[in-house]
């Protein structure tokens, strides 16, 4: 059981660290109105562990704190990457088509409040939706399915199964 806990928490921890990483490379995409956040396609990671769920929420915070986000964006965009990756984990049993909705529609939701009421953008809040909408179908429609299928193939070598109670 050590062995297992030990591999949750490593895995965790990386994908954490590789969100926070490709969010900090890709600052210019990663923030704003218009924003496609490449580390994004990771939401697609919970299909295969719940390491990834706790993983993600923490990478999303380090990588908005290090991006220079305000505090309303640093909580309410974390906690959309939060919820995207916990429906994503419910959702794995189903479809793997579906994987990259749960993270797209909370930050299409969630994203264009936070820019309008927390950074005072000027734009109307549909439109944002829709440019936030189309950054997510980006990263995590096509960047997150990419990565869906190369993972797939050696998911049971790679991942640690989800623990059973």
């Amino acid at each position: 059981m050590k062995k297992t806990n030990t591999a949750y928490l490593s895995q965790a921890a990386m994908i954490a660290a590789i969100y926070v990483v490709l969010t900090y490379v890709f600052a210019p995409f990663s923030f704003g109105e218009i924003q496609v956040r490449i580390a994004e396609a990771l939401t697609i990671l919970p299909a295969f562990t719940p390491a990834a769920v706790p993983g993600l929420f923490i990478g999303c915070l380090i990588g908005n704190i290090l991006g220079g986000a305000i505090l309303p964006d640093i909580i309410f965009g974390s906690i959309a990457t939060l919820i995207g990756a916990f429906c994503t984990y419910q959702l794995r049993t189903y479809n793997p088509l579906l994987a990259p909705l749960p993270p797209a529609l909370a930050n299409t939701v969630i994203v264009p409040f936070v820019l309008r009421f927390g950074y005072g953008a000027a734009l109307p809040i549909p439109f944002m939706m829709f440019t936030v909408g189309i950054g997510e179908v980006l990263s995590c429609g096509i960047l997150g399915m990419i990565l869906y299928c190369a993972l797939n193939k050696y998911k049971n070598i790679i991942f640690v199964p989800a623990r059973r109670s």
